[in-house]
Protein backbone atom coordinates (compact mmCIF):
# COMPACT_ATOMS: atom_id res chain seq x y z
CA UNK A 1 0.00 0.00 0.00
CA UNK A 2 2.56 2.25 0.93
CA UNK A 3 6.33 2.56 -0.77
CA UNK A 4 9.05 1.05 0.44
CA UNK A 5 11.13 3.83 0.44
CA UNK A 6 8.52 5.91 2.63
CA UNK A 7 8.43 3.34 5.07
CA UNK A 8 12.24 3.52 5.06
CA UNK A 9 12.25 7.52 5.51
CA UNK A 10 9.59 7.39 7.83
CA UNK A 11 11.92 4.73 10.36
CA UNK A 12 14.80 7.10 9.72
CA UNK A 13 12.89 10.02 10.18
CA UNK A 14 11.44 8.81 13.83
CA UNK A 15 13.69 6.58 14.83
CA UNK A 16 17.64 7.50 13.78
CA UNK A 17 16.54 11.01 13.49
CA UNK A 18 19.14 10.92 10.32
CA UNK A 19 17.48 13.22 8.32
CA UNK A 20 20.59 13.24 5.94
CA UNK A 21 19.29 9.64 4.75
CA UNK A 22 15.84 10.17 4.68
CA UNK A 23 16.81 13.29 1.99
CA UNK A 24 18.72 10.20 0.45
CA UNK A 25 16.08 7.37 0.77
CA UNK A 26 13.39 9.68 -0.64
CA UNK A 27 15.28 11.43 -3.21
CA UNK A 28 16.41 8.24 -4.76
CA UNK A 29 12.41 7.11 -5.21
CA UNK A 30 11.41 10.37 -6.59
CA UNK A 31 13.88 9.98 -8.86
CA UNK A 32 12.44 6.24 -10.36
CA UNK A 33 9.70 8.49 -12.15
CA UNK A 34 10.70 10.30 -15.39
CA UNK A 35 11.11 13.71 -14.58
CA UNK A 36 8.09 15.51 -16.14
CA UNK A 37 6.00 13.27 -13.89
CA UNK A 38 7.61 12.96 -10.83
CA UNK A 39 5.54 14.08 -7.82
CA UNK A 40 5.77 17.49 -5.82
CA UNK A 41 4.55 15.65 -2.13
CA UNK A 42 7.95 13.65 -2.12
CA UNK A 43 9.98 17.13 -2.53
CA UNK A 44 7.91 18.48 0.38
CA UNK A 45 9.08 15.57 2.56
CA UNK A 46 12.83 15.63 1.61
CA UNK A 47 12.13 19.38 2.53
CA UNK A 48 11.80 18.91 5.88
CA UNK A 49 14.43 16.14 6.33
CA UNK A 50 16.34 18.87 4.60
CA UNK A 51 15.02 21.76 6.69
CA UNK A 52 15.59 19.84 10.23
CA UNK A 53 19.03 18.66 8.82
CA UNK A 54 19.77 22.23 8.84
CA UNK A 55 18.42 23.69 11.90
CA UNK A 56 20.31 20.78 14.11
CA UNK A 57 23.50 22.14 12.66
CA UNK A 58 22.16 25.42 13.49
CA UNK A 59 21.94 26.68 9.94
CA UNK A 60 18.89 29.10 10.46
CA UNK A 61 19.09 30.02 6.73
CA UNK A 62 19.05 27.07 4.87
CA UNK A 63 16.53 25.86 7.55
CA UNK A 64 13.75 28.45 7.07
CA UNK A 65 14.53 28.13 3.45
CA UNK A 66 13.69 24.59 3.74
CA UNK A 67 10.89 24.68 6.07
CA UNK A 68 9.35 27.56 3.94
CA UNK A 69 9.24 25.81 0.89
CA UNK A 70 8.21 22.17 2.50
CA UNK A 71 5.06 24.05 4.16
CA UNK A 72 3.94 25.66 0.93
CA UNK A 73 4.52 22.09 -0.64
CA UNK A 74 2.65 20.24 2.23
CA UNK A 75 -0.39 22.49 1.83
CA UNK A 76 -0.06 22.74 -2.08
CA UNK A 77 0.41 18.42 -1.78
CA UNK A 78 -2.83 18.01 0.78
CA UNK A 79 -4.91 15.29 -0.70
CA UNK A 80 -1.06 13.60 -1.63
CA UNK A 81 0.00 13.42 1.82
CA UNK A 82 -3.74 12.77 3.27
CA UNK A 83 -3.07 9.26 1.26
CA UNK A 84 0.08 8.70 2.57
CA UNK A 85 -1.57 8.63 6.08
CA UNK A 86 -0.07 12.40 7.49
CA UNK A 87 -2.24 14.84 9.50
CA UNK A 88 -1.84 17.58 6.62
CA UNK A 89 -3.01 20.42 9.42
CA UNK A 90 -1.06 19.09 12.10
CA UNK A 91 1.79 18.38 9.95
CA UNK A 92 1.20 22.58 8.85
CA UNK A 93 1.18 23.66 12.51
CA UNK A 94 4.36 22.04 13.47
CA UNK A 95 6.02 23.37 10.45
CA UNK A 96 5.29 26.79 11.60
CA UNK A 97 6.37 25.99 14.79
CA UNK A 98 9.29 24.77 13.56
CA UNK A 99 10.06 28.19 11.15
CA UNK A 100 9.01 30.31 14.93
CA UNK A 101 11.87 28.35 16.43
CA UNK A 102 14.37 28.74 13.75
CA UNK A 103 13.32 32.69 13.48
CA UNK A 104 14.42 33.08 16.86
CA UNK A 105 17.34 30.45 16.29
CA UNK A 106 16.23 28.49 18.62
CA UNK A 107 17.63 24.93 19.25
CA UNK A 108 16.69 22.12 17.75
CA UNK A 109 13.82 20.21 18.93
CA UNK A 110 13.02 16.54 17.78
CA UNK A 111 10.21 16.83 15.11
CA UNK A 112 7.46 14.31 13.94
CA UNK A 113 5.17 13.90 11.10
CA UNK A 114 2.05 13.01 12.39
CA UNK A 115 0.41 9.63 10.94
CA UNK A 116 -3.08 8.49 10.76
CA UNK A 117 -2.71 4.83 10.13
CA UNK A 118 -2.14 2.63 12.52
CA UNK A 119 -1.20 -0.07 10.55
CA UNK A 120 1.49 2.13 8.84
CA UNK A 121 2.75 3.14 12.47
CA UNK A 122 3.73 -0.23 12.95
CA UNK A 123 5.27 -0.90 9.71
CA UNK A 124 7.77 2.06 11.22
CA UNK A 125 8.01 0.72 13.94
CA UNK A 126 9.17 -2.92 13.20
CA UNK A 127 11.53 -1.48 10.87
CA UNK A 128 13.14 1.04 13.46
CA UNK A 129 13.59 -2.68 15.32
CA UNK A 130 15.15 -3.76 12.68
CA UNK A 131 17.78 -0.76 12.32
CA UNK A 132 18.33 -0.92 16.14
CA UNK A 133 16.30 2.11 17.37
CA UNK A 134 13.39 2.67 18.63
CA UNK A 135 9.96 4.56 16.70
CA UNK A 136 9.82 7.96 18.37
CA UNK A 137 13.09 8.53 20.10
CA UNK A 138 14.51 11.47 20.66
CA UNK A 139 17.71 13.06 18.63
CA UNK A 140 21.02 12.79 19.69
CA UNK A 141 22.53 16.04 19.87
CA UNK A 142 26.20 14.54 21.05
CA UNK A 143 26.44 12.65 17.81
CA UNK A 144 28.82 14.22 15.46
CA UNK A 145 28.42 11.27 12.94
CA UNK A 146 24.64 11.93 12.25
CA UNK A 147 24.94 15.88 12.40
CA UNK A 148 27.91 16.36 10.14
CA UNK A 149 26.65 13.48 8.31
CA UNK A 150 27.34 15.62 4.84
CA UNK A 151 31.24 16.29 5.58
CA UNK A 152 31.97 12.59 6.88
CA UNK A 153 30.34 10.49 4.02
CA UNK A 154 32.77 9.05 1.07
CA UNK A 155 32.01 10.94 -1.85
CA UNK A 156 35.45 9.78 -3.69
CA UNK A 157 32.42 8.65 -6.68
CA UNK A 158 30.76 11.27 -7.41
CA UNK A 159 34.23 13.13 -7.40
CA UNK A 160 35.11 11.18 -9.83
CA UNK A 161 31.83 11.32 -11.69
CA UNK A 162 32.72 15.04 -11.63
CA UNK A 163 36.19 15.25 -12.70
CA UNK A 164 34.65 12.21 -15.94
CA UNK A 165 32.04 15.05 -17.06
CA UNK A 166 34.69 18.05 -16.86
CA UNK A 167 37.06 16.22 -19.22
CA UNK A 168 33.98 15.03 -21.42
CA UNK A 169 32.90 18.65 -21.27
CA UNK A 170 36.76 19.88 -21.95
CA UNK A 171 37.11 17.06 -24.67
CA UNK A 172 33.99 18.32 -26.25
CA UNK A 173 35.27 22.52 -26.59
CA UNK A 174 39.05 21.01 -27.65
CA UNK A 175 37.15 18.78 -30.11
Amino acid sequence: MYPEAYIEYLAHFHGLRDYFECHEILEEHWKEDPRESRKLHWVGLIQIAVGLYHHRRCNFTGAKRMITNAKRIVLNEREELKNLAINVDELSENLTSELQRINKALPYNSFEIPLTNNALITMCQNRCLELGCIYGSKSDLANIELIDRHTRRDRSDIIQERKQQQQLKQQKRNG
